[in-house]
């Protein structure tokens, strides 16, 4: 049983994401994540115009004259959302916390992906992998999926990204479009992302907060790292200190998008403090001009 406020917020969510699907992401989708290839589909008559190079042979022998083989994409996807809902995500300096922005996020892309009748997975990872949901096919499914993230309590507080790829690469053997959703608070991921990008099509999608990147001016702070539990005391009043966070941010964002490009992995930048939607957009055209 589900309450009758995660049921609400499903709701608003499922209606507000199709109409976004089918204004903004229309065919979007579906001409940038590509299927596994081509497969057969049947011999036919040879017609006027047809490639001399799908002619069967052996069809052809036996029946007296040419005919060819006909084949057809093979369209089915499997797309997994691979989430990062460790205590980082539990903070947010705006309307919603990063956590919340992540179940957002994935959920419009499993929408457009029950959209195009491909199959959806979900892995939920801290420290270790709290959740694994198989992939399938259809609406009931992609609810649970969007439900069981909404309505997510880890039981860790830290992250292991390097666990969840090593877990992702047990259970998917086909390649997968893969959504690794997360704020990357986390060390020595590089060398099994590396990995799992050459198996699949793999997605980072960083979920940056605001006051991450950036300091107001309100004298001493204290800050909790959500994940060790250490605390710091800094001085949000000297321009100084409030500059040289912000350099620490721009260079920790440059990294991540030289390490993802020098991997072939592409990425999508999401703050919790501005519309995801034109990112993705923005993203989709790009790889369409690529493909």
């Amino acid at each position: 049983m589900i309450s009758g406020e995660l049921a609400g917020k499903i709701r608003i969510l499922q209606i507000t994401t199709r109409k976004i699907v089918n204004d903004l992401l229309a065919g979007g989708y579906e001409s940038v994540f590509k299927g596994r290839g081509m497969e057969f589909d049947e011999v036919r008559e040879y017609m006027p115009g047809d490639e001399i190079r799908t002619i069967d042979w052996n069809v052809t022998a036996r029946m007296g004259h040419p005919y060819v083989k006909r084949y057809v994409e093979e369209r089915e996807l499997t797309v997994i959302f691979l989430v990062d809902l460790s205590a980082s995500g539990a903070f947010g300096s705006v309307k919603k916390l990063k956590n919340e922005i992540a179940a957002e996020f994935c959920s419009l892309l499993a929408f457009s992906a029950v959209k195009n009748n491909d199959k959806v997975g979900l892995i939920v990872f801290t420290d270790q992998v709290e959740m694994f949901i198989p992939p399938k096919k259809g609406t009931t499914h992609v609810l649970r999926v969007i439900r069981e993230l909404l309505n997510f309590k880890p039981r860790q507080a830290q992250t292991d990204i390097v666990g969840a790829l090593d877990y992702l690469g047990k259970v998917t053997t086909k390649k997968s479009v893969v959504f690794l959703v997360s704020d990357f608070q986390a060390e020595g991921f590089e060398k099994p992302m590396r990995v799992i990008a050459k198996r699949h099509d793999l997605i980072a999608v960083t979920v940056v907060d605001p006051r991450e990147a950036h300091l107001p001016n309100v004298g001493l702070v204290e800050l909790e790292d959500s994940e060790t539990g250490e605390i710091i005391l800094i001085d949000t009043g000297s321009a100084s200190v409030r500059n040289r966070y912000e350099q620490l941010g721009q260079e920790r964002s440059e990294r991540f998008r030289g390490l993802f490009a020098s991997m072939g992995v592409d990425q999508i930048e999401v703050m919790t403090d501005r519309d995801y939607i034109p990112k993705l957009v923005h993203f989709f055209r790009k790889r369409e001009r690529r493909y």
